[in-house]
């Protein structure tokens, strides 16, 4: 289970950048019941609930989810993850997934169970990152290589789909049309401490073993990773996000 208070420092505030285009379609006035499928800590809920939505959230991760819950009490919460959710059909008017897509174990399913909740004419918005521009978290694998520490990546079956043409044919082979994906990219301004710190803490599949490791293995990686964030301090890190819009 994933520290929530250490993702919303971290994670979060990295991933908040792509939520305003990804509700752009939420600002249609026809557009009032949202679901916002892999919550996290409550972002896009956030942003959508103040544009006037009625917004689910829904995410696998009970800490997430007791957190979402105490600081948006007018949103339905509910657990539960890709490719199953527990709506009736054409339930939803937009679906927005902030970074999840790229964690689902079997994309095509996922996005055909987003089209079965949705309602005809219903906007889908989906971000994921563009992993070769991804300087905030490609850092912290070049330091676990420079320390010499052996690590092996979880598999990312997300890989097979995740550049423009590829989600596309995704999209419409689900029958998704208006099918559209755009890169968003912009600098994480963020104090390399602060940002191991919270990456750590958060635990996760992929940089958690960090926080396993012996003290003086872990002091090792943190100070290649500090060498390494350096050049970034003062302008932030550049990433890279693909944002996807498609209409049932």
């Amino acid at each position: 289970m994933t520290n929530a208070e250490a993702y919303d420092r971290g994670f979060a505030h990295l991933s908040s950048h792509t939520v305003g285009p990804l509700l752009a379609a939420a600002r249609d006035g026809r557009a009032r019941r949202l679901l916002d499928v892999g919550c996290g800590t409550g972002v896009v809920t956030a942003a959508a609930l103040a544009l006037g939505a009625e917004v689910t959230a829904v995410d696998r991760d009970p800490a997430m989810l007791e957190l979402i819950a105490r600081r948006h009490p007018y949103a339905t919460i509910r657990e539960a993850a890709l490719p199953e959710l527990p709506f009736e059909d054409d339930r939803f008017d937009c679906v927005a997934g902030n970074f999840v897509i790229n964690h689902v174990p079997d994309a095509p399913a996922a996005l055909l169970e987003l089209r079965r909740v949705l309602r005809p004419g219903g906007a889908l918005a989906l971000s994921w990152w563009k992993s070769d521009e991804m300087t905030a978290t490609s850092v912290f694998t070049e330091a676990i290589a420079a320390a010499g520490i052996p690590y092996e990546p979880p598999a990312r079956p997300f890989t097979a789909h995740d550049t423009p043409p590829l989600f596309l044919a995704l999209l419409e082979g689900a029958g998704f049309r208006e099918a559209e994906v755009a890169a968003v990219r912009w600098r994480h301004q963020v104090d390399p401490a602060a940002w191991w710190t919270d990456v750590i803490g958060a635990g996760g599949p992929r940089f958690g073993m960090l926080g396993e490791l012996p003290p003086e293995v872990a002091d090792r990686v943190r100070a290649e990773y500090l060498r390494l964030a350096a050049p970034y301090e003062r302008e932030g890190f550049p990433v890279c996000a693909y944002l996807a819009r498609a209409v049932k």
